[in-house]
C-alpha cells in the first residue's frame, strides 16, 4: 500500500484514504450474497468508508491502486447475474472466490444458506463462468459432535468433492476452535460439540488424503498450527501471493508489490524464470498461523444474515439481520453498515429507524 491520498467524498468533503493493492471482500460478511449492488456502486464511486470495530473511527479506502479483489462467500449466486459478472470482468478484472461449501443441512448450523445440492450447482456455474482456478472450495469449519464423527465428516466431504473436483483446483479446510469463542460455544452447546484432538485431526487428514487420490486437488489448512505435510496437506494462504502470480502475472504493479521479477527467456528455453525479492508480506493483523499476505478488508461485522451458529463476525443474528434489512434502503452508502437509532418503550425494542 502506498502513502495515503486525498479524495473527495460523496458529500464533497476532502479526506485522506488508504490505497491498498489487494482488497478482501470480505472475512467479516458475505458481500457476493448480500451486497453485490453495494460493491458495484462503491467501486464505481472509487472508495468506501470502513468503520474500525474497536474504536468506531472511520477509515477511507480508495480503489485507485487496487489490482486484485478476493471474494469470500457461501452463495455467490446474486453476484453471478450477468450485470455483475460483466462488471467484474470489465472493471475489476483480477479476482477470485473463496467459496465455503459445507454440509450441515441436517444440523441447520447455517440457517439461511441454500441447500447443499443448490450450492454445488452454483459452484459449478461459477467455475464455468470465470474458470476453475479462480474458485477455491472451502470446507470451513469442520465440526465434530456426538452425531458427526470423523467418518461422517469424510463421508459428507466425499459426496461434495465427487461433484466438485473437476470444477476447482484447491480445497481448504479448518478445524473448529469452538472453545475460543464464547458465543459460538453457547450456540453449539445444544448439539454436544466435540473439540478436535491431534489424533482426530490426523485421522481426518489421512482419510482426506485417500479421497484425494481420485480428486488430485491441492489441499491445505486455514490458520492451523498442526503440521499435516505427511498427508500432502499444506498451510494455506487465502490471500495468496503465489496464486496471484499464477493468475495475474500481467499486472506489473501487482507483481512489483509482490516482489516479483521476471527473467527474459533465453535462446534455449521459452520459459520465464521468476525471481522473488524477500518482501515481508504477511498480514500482521491476522492470527499467527494465518499465511495471508497484506490486504484491506472492506466488510463490517454484524452485517451477514446467513445465521451460522459458529459465526464469530456477528454479535447476534438479530442485529445482523436488522443491519442487512436497513442496508437495502441505500445501496450506495459509503459503508455497508447502516446508521440507525433505537427507540425504546418499556425497556423493549420498539423499532429501528434508519438515519443514514
Amino acid at each position: 500500500m502506498k502513502d495515503k491520498i486525498k479524495i473527495i467524498t460523496d458529500k464533497n468533503i476532502e479526506v485522506e484514504a488508504q490505497t491498498p493493492i489487494i482488497i478482501s471482500a470480505s472475512r467479516s460478511t458475505d458481500i457476493p450474497t448480500f451486497y453485490s449492488e453495494w460493491f458495484k456502486n462503491r467501486w464505481e464511486n472509487g472508495y468506501i468508508k470502513w468503520i474500525n470495530p474497536f474504536n468506531q473511527k472511520p477509515i477511507y479506502v480508495s480503489f485507485k491502486d487496487t489490482k486484485v479483489v478476493v471474494f469470500w462467500t457461501k452463495n455467490p449466486k446474486p453476484m453471478m447475474k450477468k450485470e455483475y459478472i460483466s462488471f467484474l470482468q470489465k472493471e475489476v478484472k483480477n479476482f477470485y472466490f473463496q467459496y465455503t461449501l459445507n454440509n450441515y443441512d441436517i444440523e441447520n448450523f447455517e440457517e439461511k444458506v441454500p441447500s447443499v445440492k443448490n450450492r454445488i450447482e452454483t459452484f459449478k456455474e461459477l467455475s464455468k463462468l470465470i474458470g476453475k482456478e479462480k474458485v477455491i472450495w472451502r470446507y470451513d469449519p469442520l465440526i465434530l459432535t456426538d452425531k458427526i464423527d470423523v467418518k461422517e465428516l469424510l463421508n459428507r466431504i466425499e459426496n461434495i468433492g465427487n461433484e466438485l473436483y473437476n470444477y476447482t483446483e484447491q480445497l481448504v479446510f479448518s478445524f473448529a476452535d469452538i472453545g475460543v469463542y464464547k458465543k459460538v460455544q453457547n450456540n453449539l452447546k445444544a448439539v454436544n460439540y466435540i473439540e478436535f484432538t491431534k489424533k482426530t485431526m490426523e485421522e481426518f487428514a489421512y482419510g482426506l488424503q485417500q479421497l484425494n487420490h481420485k480428486w488430485k486437488l491441492e489441499i491445505a489448512t486455514c490458520s492451523e498450527k498442526i503440521d499435516l505435510e505427511i498427508f500432502d496437506i499444506h498451510h494455506n494462504k487465502c490471500i495468496d501471493d503465489e496464486l496471484m502470480i499464477k493468475l495475474f502475472s500481467h499486472e506489473k504493479e501487482l507483481m512489483s508489490f509482490l516482489g516479483v521479477e521476471f527473467e527474459e527467456p533465453n535462446l534455449f528455453s521459452d520459459d520465464q524464470n521468476i525471481n522473488r525479492k524477500n518482501y515481508k508480506l504477511k498480514d500482521k493483523g491476522q492470527r499467527t498461523e494465518c499465511g495471508c499476505i497484506k490486504s484491506k478488508d472492506i466488510g463490517q461485522y454484524n452485517t451477514c444474515p446467513h445465521g451460522c451458529n459458529y459465526c464469530y463476525a456477528n454479535t447476534s443474528k438479530n442485529v445482523a439481520y436488522k443491519n442487512y434489512e436497513l442496508s437495502k434502503y441505500n445501496q450506495n452508502r459509503e459503508t455497508i453498515l447502516p446508521k440507525w437509532k433505537i427507540k425504546w418503550k418499556k425497556c423493549n425494542l420498539k423499532f429501528y429507524q434508519q438515519i443514514g
